[in-house]
């Protein structure tokens, strides 16, 4: 009876072989009766550069991705009133009022300055003598309205109300933390927005830029023309400055060093008067403040303006960017895959990024890899149908032989193709486990009912 039974098993598994009733996996073959014509390449450093070969340019994003909302432009004020003119008028008593004694603290940076920023560009070596020397670039930073500066590589530094050594502290931590050399000078090249008014009768009214030294009074009234009242007796120096009116009769500044050294100030107002009426003189300053606080609120409309426009830009550009997301989420938007199969870590398709190349490793890493239990890394494969039609079909078998781990340094340097396939084959021990698992119970089925 037990020779019958194992014959009757015998016939069953010649059976169930004749019939087909076996595990069946995808492998990558050069069979002719497939009716595929499969060239199986080797993945090395040379055909690397020939996979490569294959033109591609990756997809772009939507222009909304690279536009930004900008800074703008405030706008300016205008044109200026005129000052007032004064009358030649009787002259009274003069009385020496000269301002309380100040220092002078460091210049401190505001809008309309301009610094020179001188970085080193690296070091040159003689071949000859063997001398080293140093290039250097150097770029012009404006100070604008919002008290910035804007860096490329490191973005808008703030520098209102910095003096020039605070301002060095401040763009050395900026260039650290952007990973650039911070081997650089900075100095002032140009001083514009501290000034002082001096007008009256002068050679040349005009408006002076004070510098990191303040001018003495002299100086400011040297760079206006110098003065022009025919009489000293009947002339005098007024100083507006923080609400106060001042006076100097000038036979008293021409013959006082101290009085000729004062140190102006930003906002004095300095007016050589021949009419000896403060009324008029203080008309003068009022009109100096009214022109500030015109300059003033225009600049600070204009800055309201500009920030409303960029709050628009960049509602506009983020709704462009979220509109694109949508669409992208619900595939109304055309990509390029990659598709992965076989024995990975997860069958899926990897749509490749936009705007750079993507290589072997990313598609296979960043889906977690290949599965190292039942994966074979001897037959990793991209599969690649010839784009040509007179090929008829032809796949490229790119084979990366990974036994070997220094043979994965050359899957980030393989680029991948749309359609492409990432086939990996299975360990020959785990198409024989899978072909028990779905063979052995058929056979026990079969052989109990040829039993019965």
């Amino acid at each position: 009876m037990t020779s019958l039974r194992l014959l009757a098993l015998g016939a069953i598994l010649v059976a169930l072989s004749g019939c087909g009733v076996t595990y069946i996996s995808s492998r990558v073959g050069t069979r002719a009766d497939d009716g595929m014509d499969v060239r199986v390449v080797p993945i090395s450093a040379e055909t690397v550069l020939i996979a490569n070969s294959q033109p591609y340019a990756p997809r772009s994003l939507p222009a909304a991705f690279y536009q930004s909302a900008g800074i703008g432009s405030p706008r300016g004020a205008g044109a200026l009133p005129e000052p007032p003119v004064l009358p030649q008028l009787a002259p009274q008593p003069l009385e020496l009022r000269p301002p309380p004694p100040v220092t002078p603290g460091p210049y401190r940076l505001g809008t309309g300055d301009v610094l020179r920023l001188v970085v080193a560009a690296g070091m040159q070596v003689d071949p000859l003598t063997g001398a080293s020397e140093g290039t250097a670039t150097m770029q012009e930073l404006t100070v604008r309205d919002d008290g910035a500066v804007s860096m490329p590589q490191v973005g808008t530094v703030d520098m209102a109300g910095l003096t020039v050594e605070e301002a060095e502290a401040r763009l050395f931590g900026r260039m650290i933390d952007a990973g650039l050399d911070p081997n650089f000078s900075l100095e002032i090249s140009g001083y514009n927005s501290q000034r002082a008014a001096v007008g009256g009768a002068v050679g040349t009214p005009r408006t002076i830029a004070l510098t990191l030294n303040p001018p003495g009074l002299n100086e400011a009234l040297a760079s206006a023309g110098g003065v022009t009242a025919r009489d000293a007796a009947y002339a005098s120096i007024r100083l507006y400055r923080d609400g106060a009116l001042y006076q100097i009769p000038l036979e008293d500044f021409l013959a006082r060093p101290d009085l000729q050294n004062l140190p102006v100030l930003p906002g004095d107002a300095i007016y050589v008067d021949t009419t000896y009426d403060l009324d008029r003189a203080q008309a003068f300053y009022e009109r100096q403040l009214d022109v500030i606080a015109l300059q003033r609120t225009n600049r600070q409309t204009a800055l309201a303006e500009v920030q409303a426009e960029m709050g628009l830009r960049r509602s506009v550009l983020s709704e462009q960017r979220d509109n694109f997301r949508t669409l992208a989420d619900l595939g109304a938007v055309e990509r390029d895959y990659v598709y992965l199969a076989g024995e990975v870590a997860r069958q899926n398709r990897w749509p490749l990024p936009y705007g750079q190349q993507a290589s072997l490793a990313d598609v296979l890493y960043d889906n977690g890899g290949f599965r190292s239990d039942t994966g074979n890394p001897a037959h990793i494969y991209v599969l690649r149908a010839a784009t040509d039609p007179a090929a008829f079909g032809a796949v490229t078998a790119w084979h990366l032989d990974a036994r070997s781990a220094a043979a994965l340094t050359l899957a980030p340097r393989f680029q991948m193709r749309p359609d492409d396939i990432v086939f990996i084959e299975e360990q020959p021990v785990t198409r024989w486990s899978r072909a028990m698992q779905q063979t052995i119970p058929s056979f026990i089925t079969m052989a109990a009912s040829a039993a019965n």
